[in-house]
């Protein structure tokens, strides 16, 4: 008698053990259940300032003549940018780099005998900064002409920037985190399943490409200046529970 009962309470512990795995194996295996998504988000947007930098320069044997000429070309710049309307604090001009130039003599075998000072070489730059993109563009182009009038000058394509990157940023986080959310609920739907809580969020980096243009993005991040028009874009990765 003995025996029996202690044959049914081994039986049912066995039985509730057993059961017990199940649950937790059943628990597991649903714990484990997620569904993992990518959200996208774009923007197209345009630029509120522009940065454009001229440089010039002056070449002669003696110091003080190529300063003195240096100086009168800053005028006829100054004169210049301001009857295409830029204003005197959207202008900035650098200091004044020197440098000591020298040739070399040869002899008659092209074996360099030693060297001369042939002269200085002056050299400065003015950087204007607008929130006239489109004129400021325009001037970048048109600069050249101060070589009619004397002034051995070179222009460089402008820098554009957007000052409100900040919120065109937060924008695109509730876009992608949008457009993640319905493609789990997309995925949940389709399998027969419920949205869960989301279980955790990742950000990806932030990309700011041409509008319409081929640029790469980069791991780091692009942030191009080079185009008035721009197009930002991110991505998140989001986690749900799927019930």
């Amino acid at each position: 008698m003995k025996s029996a009962v202690n044959a049914i309470i081994i039986g049912l512990c066995f039985v509730i053990a057993c059961a017990v795995i199940a649950s937790a194996y059943k628990y597991r295996s649903k714990a484990q259940e997620t569904i993992v998504v990518t959200g996208l988000a774009e923007k197209d947007f345009g630029s509120d300032l522009a940065v454009w930098t001229g440089s010039y320069q002056r070449n002669a044997i003696d110091l003080k003549g190529a300063y003195a000429s240096l100086k009168a070309d800053e005028q006829k710049i100054r004169t210049y940018l301001k009857a295409k309307g830029v204003n005197d604090p959207e202008m900035e001009f650098s200091a004044v780099t020197i440098t000591k130039n020298f040739s070399q003599n040869s002899d008659a075998n092209g074996r360099v005998t030693g060297q001369v000072f042939s002269g200085y070489t002056l050299q400065q730059s003015v950087t204007v900064r607008s929130k006239r993109v489109n004129e400021t563009d325009q001037i970048s182009r048109q600069a050249t002409e101060l070589i009619e009038e004397g002034v051995e000058f070179s222009s460089t394509p402008p820098d554009f920037y957007n000052s409100n990157l900040k919120a065109v940023k937060m924008e695109l986080l509730a876009q992608a985190s949008a457009d993640a959310k319905a493609r789990a609920q997309t995925i949940a739907e389709n399998a027969g399943s419920a949205l869960g809580n989301l279980k955790k969020a990742s950000m990806g980096v932030f990309q700011i490409t041409g509008k319409d243009s081929n640029e790469n993005f980069s791991y780091g991040g692009a942030f191009n200046t080079s185009s008035k028009s721009k197009t930002g874009s991110i991505t998140i990765r989001m986690e749900f529970e799927a019930n």
